[in-house]
């Protein structure tokens, strides 16, 4: 066993340029480019087929591009570079009948960490996940859930320099999400992290990024408040008085009305701007709320994959 380690990257930066992928004919992933920030939790989200995993597959080297290819700080990435990827598959590869901290070390073995730095890690990852006490089981002894974390934990073992998660929070309970999140702040803090999920609320919550796929092409990228602020200019009106009805803003010029209920009405702009209408209203009746209401997530994806 080699016990040099690959020196760690500089920057960081993980560019996937124009990758498309063919399968007898038919293409999967066609002409995808977006950028993971160091530093930045990116969101990768689609329907089931819209090609999130065969794109992770190909940023870290498992299957071969038809066309594009994936750069790391700004040259084309090589293999010792994804050596130094931390990957965790949809399928979970871990030996079931292999105990916990074995697996771990000799996974950090394989990229050249020695034994007793090996089985620190193992024991550090383990404890954060308060399955310290579980240290010397046998994996398929755990539920599912722990062995969520454990596979985690393979992903983190070497300390890398960036992160590509497919599904990582699948089938975890709230308390596993939060540390979880937790655990790939502190440990990706300053690397690039690209994780897929169908969870949108937890991808709302925890990501600075976003990059929506369908049938196999990007169809919104960007900050997930900039995604959020797309689409149309909606506020939210709240009259202040006691038994107000909204109803009348209905009759009011440059704005199509989304809902009202009693004081609180949802409205578009539609021809006007937001100090008009906040006028036309003030005019009439006080007000005690005017703001702007961003999109959540499920209204974006919804939208973007019509």
């Amino acid at each position: 066993m080699c016990d040099a380690r690959p020196a760690p990257s500089v920057d960081g930066m993980l560019d996937i340029s124009s990758l498309s992928r063919s399968y007898d004919g038919t293409v999967v992933v066609d002409d995808v480019t977006f950028r993971v920030v160091p530093g930045r939790m990116t969101g990768f989200v689609g329907a089931n087929g819209a090609g999130k995993t065969t794109t992770m597959r190909m940023i870290l080297g498992v299957l071969a591009p038809s066309a594009g290819q994936v750069l790391w700080n700004g040259s084309p990435i090589t293999t010792g570079q994804r050596r130094r990827f931390g990957y965790m598959p949809e399928e979970r590869g871990l030996y079931p009948r292999m105990r916990i901290t074995d697996q771990l070390v000799f996974l950090a073995r394989l990229h050249g960490i020695d034994r007793a730095e090996a089985d620190g890690r193992a024991r550090e990852l383990l404890d954060h996940f308060d399955l310290a006490d579980r240290a010397d089981d046998v994996l398929d002894t755990l539920s599912l859930g722990n062995q969520q974390r454990v596979q985690i934990a393979a992903s983190l073992i070497h300390r890398p320099d960036a992160l590509v998660l497919d599904e990582p929070f699948s089938g975890l309970d709230p308390v596993a999400v939060d540390a979880m999140a937790s655990l790939l702040a502190k440990e990706a803090g300053d690397k690039p992290l690209l994780f897929s999920s169908h969870q949108l609320d937890l991808v709302e919550r925890l990501c600075d990024d976003l990059v929506i796929l369908s049938k196999g092409r990007v169809v919104a990228a960007g900050s997930v408040e900039e995604l959020r602020g797309t689409g149309a200019d909606r506020y939210r009106i709240t009259l202040d008085g006691p038994g107000s009805d909204a109803a009348w803003i209905r009759g009011l010029r440059g704005i199509e009305v989304r809902d009202v209920d009693g004081g609180t009405a949802l409205v578009d702009l539609a021809g006007t701007t937001a100090s008009d209408l906040l006028a036309q209203v003030v005019a009439r009746e006080p007000v005690a709320e005017f703001s702007r209401v961003r999109q959540p997530l499920s209204a974006i994806f919804r939208e973007v994959n019509r």
